[in-house]
Parts: structure tokens; C-alpha cells; sequence
């Protein structure tokens, strides 16, 4: 497994302990949910970064499970924001640095808050984007939020 990406390059930078899982995905196939089967690991483990926008405080990572969706409402209350809605695909890349399906807030373009759902920290590990489509960052969930500067709060609704 050499690929390296930036995301895996400040991960080893700071000396966090991490495994790299690769996965082999049509695009057209592409969910969080089939990620988490290819890889090998509970979907409640496995967390997709979506980017989301508001009017005061502009765009954010939300990371939640691959077996839940994004609550809107709950993000927009701890971006304190009177309301948020998901970014349009062919912004993300400009705002992160990531294609879709490769997105993570580790090592992104611009510093975005990051709003990690509060479920993650019941997990030993958790998969995230490494920041490339068929590579995933198992890492522990402390780690990710030490990384990312992650603010943990509820996001998801199951």
C-alpha cells in the first residue's frame, strides 16, 4: 500500500498511529455504505466528509457514519447558523483539495471547521477518506479529532 496522499502525509508527520485500506469502486457504485463492506469494517465505523455551507460562517466538513445521513438542522445549530445545504459537487474540489469520494478534512486545500458526529467516539478506530476514491485512513477517533481540530457533536440521524 504506497499511496500517499497528503492526508497520509500529515497523518505520518504528526506521528499518529493509522492503517491504510484500499478498496477497488466503480463510481458508479460509489457509497459509503459499499465502502465500508469492501474494506471489512462496520458501516457505523466507516465516515463519509461531506461539505456543507452556511450564511454566516460560509463552508464546513460534517462526517457521519456511512449508515446514517447528514441531519441538516443539527448541523446548522452547532455551526450556529440559521440554516446549512450541502455544496454543490463541483465546488468541493476548489474548497478541499479532494475529488468526491476522496474527500477528508485531513490535509484539506482551506481550514474548515469540522463537525464530527458524536457517535464516532464509541468506535476503537474509525475509516475516513485518505484523501484519494479506494483509499481509506483507519485511525482512532481521538486522533481524528486532534488532527482535524473536529468539534464532536450530533449530526446524523440513522
Amino acid at each position: 500500500m504506497g499511496r500517499k496522499t497528503n492526508a497520509v502525509r500529515l497523518v505520518e508527520q504528526r506521528g499518529v498511529a493509522y492503517s491504510l485500506r484500499e478498496y477497488d469502486l466503480d463510481i458508479e457504485e460509489f457509497s459509503a455504505a459499499t465502502v465500508a463492506e469492501l474494506i471489512g469494517m462496520d458501516p457505523a465505523a466507516v465516515f463519509k466528509t461531506l461539505v456543507a455551507t452556511g450564511e454566516r460562517n460560509g463552508a464546513c466538513f460534517a462526517v457521519v457514519a456511512a449508515d446514517a445521513e447528514l441531519n441538516l438542522k443539527l448541523l446548522a445549530r452547532a455551526a450556529e447558523e440559521r440554516r446549512m445545504e450541502m455544496v454543490a459537487v463541483k465546488e468541493v474540489e476548489p474548497l478541499t483539495g479532494y475529488r468526491r469520494g476522496g474527500v477528508t478534512a485531513i490535509g484539506a486545500r482551506k481550514s474548515l471547521a469540522v463537525f464530527l458526529d458524536s457517535s464516532a467516539t464509541e468506535h476503537r478506530t474509525i475509516a475516513v477518506s485518505a484523501g484519494a476514491k479506494g483509499l481509506q485512513l483507519v485511525l482512532a477517533p481521538n486522533d481524528y479529532i486532534a488532527l482535524t481540530t473536529a468539534t464532536v457533536t450530533p449530526i446524523q440521524r440513522r
